[in-house]
């Protein structure tokens, strides 16, 4: 009796001081202990990007933690296939607690999803983190996870660039320069000494399941994916820069077109020269090369500036009641300290979103000083943009259809003037 009684005054202490509701409570047959809070955690990193990482820091978290416990919920097909998913998932009633969503879907996702913005999560559950967000961001980064209305819909997880990742031994092997090509008429001219030398392919350009690198390609050469609200990159500059890429994979061939997770490893197993990749994609190259590789800033088009869309995401908070609401945010706080942000590069190459993470002893100073190939993205980071976020409804469609053009275009079953303003016409004719 006296041991019950022991018992039962531990559990009433730990309830009262936790403010534990019924669901954090709960007798299993062996005696009585604190049961956690679940909720799911839905991203988008596959194991070459990122994944590994994930499920070490999920890992990390549920270990110190003692009221929540995350699942980890990977989504293929990247940040479309999770917006997708949640579309299923609120069909159905349901929702995770957390979710990454791309900055593409920015818009999309604040005017279809119920979501709580941090900072009211923070005033109403956790006054003593109410200066976080202002204390460990920069307004201009915390900024980009702000909607068209202004409000702020999540935190900026992963920050990344484009980058050329270039193999200086297949440079060489074909007479040269391995530092690499500096404009983009430079890497039409490299990919064409590499074929003719080597037989090998000069370039890929990413294509997974977003138009992230086509922004960078189309806005870098002066181009706009959209303006005042109107879809605009069928303009002269835009049709220039994707001719150039159309020429090389379709009449040269000298590009490659394939998957992502093809051309990477293709790039990875010595086949093509160079890729031109988010700089999340660091870990799994280092890694995994065999040969001289290097990363180096995005190039240019003559006498332009580089406009590079900012590449990854945010995190948001979509849980529906308050234990989920309180749990999620005791996970976000833990995957932003500095520690779990320091992590999160190493194993990706994200840039770090939260300031003071490069220089402290506990983050990434060490790391940074060994690991030359962060510093093209750095570098190029005052170039960043707005990935482009369709407004309205459209969001999805519009992806897709930007999609199915690139693959007729880069197929060879429509040229790029009549597949870019045909697309223009019709992401238009949605947003109206």
């Amino acid at each position: 009796m006296k041991k019950l009684l022991q018992v039962f005054g531990v559990c009433t202490a730990l309830l009262v001081a936790a403010g534990c509701g019924s669901n954090q409570a709960a007798n299993n047959a062996g005696g009585t202990q604190s049961a956690k809070t679940v909720i799911e955690y839905w991203h988008v990193n596959a194991e070459t990007q990122g994944g590994k990482t994930v499920e070490e820091l999920v890992k990390a978290f549920n270990e110190q933690s003692e009221t929540t416990q995350v699942v980890a919920k990977f989504n293929p097909d990247m940040y479309k296939g999770l917006m997708q998913n949640l579309q299923a998932e609120a069909a159905a009633g349901k929702a995770p607690a957390v979710v990454q969503v791309g900055w593409s879907f920015l818009d999309y996702f604040s005017n279809n999803f119920a979501y709580t913005p941090p900072q009211e999560i923070i005033d109403q559950f956790y006054p003593e983190d109410k200066t976080f967000l202002n204390d460990y961001f920069l307004p201009n980064v915390m900024a980009l996870a702000q909607n068209a209305s202004g409000e702020q819909v999540g935190i900026p997880y992963s920050l990344s660039s484009p980058v050329l990742y270039i193999n200086r031994d297949l440079l060489r092997e074909a007479g040269l320069d391995e530092n690499g090509p500096k404009t983009w008429e430079e890497v039409k001219e490299f990919s064409k000494a590499i074929k003719d030398k080597t037989g090998k392919f000069g370039l890929y350009i990413q294509e997974p399941a977003d138009n992230w690198a086509t922004q960078a390609l189309l806005e870098s050469n002066g181009a706009r994916m959209i303006t005042d609200g109107k879809a605009t990159f069928a303009s002269p500059e835009g049709i220039k820069a994707y001719q150039l890429y159309a020429d090389m994979v379709v009449t040269e061939k000298t590009a490659a077109h394939l998957s992502w997770d093809q051309g990477v490893q293709s790039f990875i197993d010595g086949n093509i020269a160079m890729v031109y990749t988010t700089i999340a994609q660091r870990s799994n190259i280092q890694n995994n090369a065999k040969f001289d590789v290097a990363a180096i800033k995005s190039p240019a088009w003559e006498g332009k500036t580089p406009r590079l869309p900012a590449g990854g995401a945010m995190l948001a908070i979509t849980a529906r009641d308050d234990e989920q609401k309180k749990a999620a945010w005791e996970f976000m706080k833990f995957l932003y300290s500095v520690e779990s942000v320091a992590k999160w590069t190493e194993g990706t190459g994200y840039v770090p979103p939260r300031k003071d993470v490069a220089e402290a002893e506990n983050g990434l100073k060490a790391f940074l000083e060994q690991n030359e190939m962060m510093n093209a993205a750095i570098e190029q980071m005052d170039g960043v943009v707005p990935w482009t976020s369709f407004p309205g409804d459209a969001g999805l469609q519009a992806e897709q259809l930007l999609l199915d053009v690139r693959d007729q275009i880069l197929g060879g079953s429509i040229s790029v003037e009549e597949g870019l303003t045909s697309t223009q016409t019709k992401i238009n004719e949605l947003l109206k």
